[in-house]
């Protein structure tokens, strides 16, 4: 028979983490920057080098990350073929999402007509040198091969990263045993650079406050009033594209429901609107797809490429604007035009990966390789494409999200049983180590016991001599 204390037992309350406080200090920052951008415009816009610090300071830590986790990854795996089949299955979705985005941005604009009865024939545009290059394939293809093996980390372009990266990890492969204690060592330079991470976190709010206070300080509200039509349109179109496209691809590979998976990412998305980018959370999307099951080649390898090759927001965000400047400028595009513009730019928006302003800037590309007489149009947007950014951003980062849980299902290595704890709430985040080593595929949990076991000799050395037991004698 059980004794009863007479006292009820004690709920544990569950503690929040420091990590709580700095998001909360994120958004109280947004809503003083824009606050400061309405009440003082010519001081706001003065503090446009404090955000442009933060995104530095998260762009300086891509490379590093990504080095990290793709040879570790591709190192630690025993079968080569298996980073073949990610990369194979990986590319082959992105083209096929990427056209597919780039048709809804063609059927919402045929619908909606933007821009028509605008009249802005007498508009000029300059385009930027990069924007020239964003369509041609042959200096994209000749991008992706470094100057060095160690300008790769210093150039800023992904590809780099990823195509040495992979170079680095088939070697330490082939190295075999030889090459574990080099992947011991970058293990460790990861745990360090994750942390680094972290700590530049803290300053976040500062950053989103900068951010945000020159952006409104410089166009303000009545730069987005003449061509709210347009962009309504297109964060609908986003929306939609996300729930219904992506969210209904989700549920049907993963059984995974996308308003979890987007709960999981909210304080990536809060970083995104802040900042305007998609790449100051890209660290932190490979250390999140870590924890929630997905192995480290599949993570490693389909974040970095989906950040050049699976841009659904920014192939939205081509079709709407090129149709947009069509009918505004009087020359609406024929459905052919249309076509063709579409296949063109299926290829611009590939070859944007590492340029600065890659919407804008493919944008020009595509139309003044195709259709010349409109790029003059592309200054009528650059006044909202800021704001426009915005949705390309969380529209990208949401697509690769779920292109990195789809592989991983695919070539199923996708723990199940972390994602539904992970996306339960279950298993929260490690802010303050970025997750590292919070989930690690099979094979690499093989190579680090073989790392952590002592040998035999080093056992006798700690614990001495071990005796054989001896029978006890019966009585």
């Amino acid at each position: 028979m059980a004794l009863h204390t007479g006292t009820a037992p004690r709920t544990k309350r569950r503690r929040i983490d420091s990590s709580h406080y700095l998001y909360i200090a994120v958004i109280v920052a947004v809503v003083a920057g824009a606050t400061v951008g309405l009440l003082a415009p010519e001081f706001a816009v003065g503090l446009k080098p404090i955000g442009e610090a933060f995104v530095g300071l998260i762009k300086m830590m891509i490379a590093p990350i990504i080095f990290c986790t793709i040879v570790l990854g591709v190192g630690s795996i025993a079968k080569a073929a298996t980073v073949g089949k990610v990369g194979g299955l990986a590319l082959v979705y992105f083209i096929v999402m990427s056209t597919f985005a780039l048709g809804i941005g063609l059927v919402v604009g045929n619908i909606i007509h933007p821009g028509e009865g605008l009249m802005i024939g007498a508009s000029t545009y300059e385009p930027p040198a990069s924007a020239t290059e964003a369509g041609d394939p042959t200096s994209f293809v000749l991008g992706i091969i470094p100057t060095s093996l160690l300008s790769s980390l210093t150039a800023g372009n992904i590809l780099q990263v990823l195509f040495v990266a992979l170079l680095v990890g088939f070697a330490l492969q082939k190295m075999g045993a030889k090459g574990t204690p080099i992947l011991g060592a970058i293990r460790q330079l990861q745990a360090l650079v994750f942390r680094i991470l972290a700590m530049i976190m803290w300053v976040a709010p500062i950053g989103a406050f900068g951010a945000i206070a020159a952006v409104v300080g410089a166009t303000g509200f009545q730069a987005i009033i003449s061509l709210g039509t347009l962009m309504i349109a297109f964060y609908i179109t986003c929306a939609l594209f996300i729930v219904v496209v992506l969210g209904s691809l989700l549920w049907a590979v993963t059984r995974v429901n996308i308003f979890k998976l987007m709960k999981y990412l909210g304080r990536e998305y809060l970083l995104i609107v802040s900042t305007s980018s998609s790449e100051v959370v890209l660290p932190r999307l490979i250390a999140k797809m870590e924890h929630v099951g997905v192995s480290k080649p599949v993570a490693g390898i389909t974040i970095p490429t989906g950040y050049s090759f699976n841009l659904d927001g920014t192939a939205i965000y081509l079709t709407m604007a090129s149709l947009f400047i069509a009918s505004a400028m009087g020359t609406p595009l024929a459905i052919g035009e249309q076509i063709s513009l579409l296949l063109f730019m299926m290829l611009a928006s590939k070859g944007a990966a590492g340029v600065t302003g890659a919407g804008l800037a493919t944008l020009a590309g595509g139309l003044q390789a195709h259709r010349p007489d409109l790029v003059d149009g592309v200054g009528v947007i650059v006044g909202i494409d800021r704001f426009m950014s915005e949705a390309r951003a969380l529209t990208n980062f949401t697509g690769n999200a779920v292109a990195t849980l789809l592989v991983g299902t695919w070539t199923r290595q996708l723990d199940r049983e972390q994602l539904t704890a992970v996306l339960a709430g279950e298993r929260p985040f490690d802010e303050t180590t970025m997750s590292a080593d919070d989930h690690l595929g099979a094979d690499e949990q093989a190579e680090v016991a073989r790392e952590e076991r002592p040998s035999t000799a080093s056992l006798a050395a700690i614990v001495g001599p071990i005796e054989e037991p001896t029978t006890p004698t019966r009585r």
